[in-house]
């Protein structure tokens, strides 16, 4: 799909994301991440066990204190289910509520999306689109084998793949390492971006999406000393023209 480019997408571009509300991404991550003054988006569902485990998952007090430190928020659906088994007013019903959530306690309204396990087809892409989405994040397939412990997959390239789509270059867990992290980073280049899916760090209650906060330390430290610029996802809208 060929859209207008905005700013150049110059190499060591890279999204960096974090799907689910876990409690370690306000605790954690954040702090990391201001400190080197990164860009991140943060994806929340009230699904998985976000209303009843306030241990595992973030609060929505501290949900807006992520967006008033300047990260972005983003809709990952009320219940967190596949999409490709919900029908067209359920999965709006899912998006409404997340927006809602975010008007009741003072958070811009989502402008980019997230599909909950990666799941999508033409219907759900459909729905996101009507919503008003500018960008929407999925997986590493089709392009890439599937693990759910982590593994790598394409970049984003803007005049191939569809805003509503843009793969994941590496998703983090305990199939994915170092060398992987890397090896997504070096595909920043040439007008392709790197885009970063984490999870928990840690993750209580997810242990196949798990990062040890040790080696997130050491990713951060990377990007940081090797001059790569890290982004949310809405940031894309500099760089290119709907």
């Amino acid at each position: 799909m060929n859209q207008t480019l905005h700013k150049p997408i110059t190499d060591k571009l890279v999204v960096l994301t974090f799907d689910d509300g876990c409690k370690s991404q306000a605790t954690f991550v954040a702090p990391i991440l201001k400190q080197y003054g990164f860009g991140a988006t943060f994806y929340i569902t009230e699904g998985l066990n976000f209303l009843r485990s306030k241990e595992a998952y973030m609060t929505w007090e501290e949900v807006r204190d992520l967006h008033e430190a300047g990260f972005e928020i983003g809709n990952h659906t009320r219940h967190h289910r596949n999409v490709t088994q919900q029908s067209d007013q359920e999965l709006k019903d899912d998006l409404q509520h997340i927006d809602d959530r975010c008007k009741e306690y003072a958070i811009s309204r989502p402008t980019t999306f997230c599909y909950p396990g990666y799941s999508h087809n033409e219907a759900a892409v459909k729905v996101v689109a009507e919503h008003g989405f500018h960008f929407a994040r999925r997986g590493v397939a089709p392009e890439f084998p599937y693990d759910s412990e982590g593994g790598r997959g394409p970049a984003y390239n803007p005049t191939v793949h569809h805003p509503l789509l843009i793969p994941t270059t590496g998703a983090s867990g305990p199939n994915w390492n170092f060398d992987d992290f890397t090896w997504a980073l070096e595909q920043a280049t040439d007008g392709n971006i790197s885009v970063l899916t984490f999870h928990g760090v840690p993750d209580l209650e997810h242990p196949w999406v798990h990062t040890e906060p040790k080696a997130f330390e050491v990713y951060m430290v990377y990007l940081a000393e090797n001059g790569y610029t890290v982004i949310a996802l809405r940031d894309l809208n500099y760089y290119i023209n709907l």
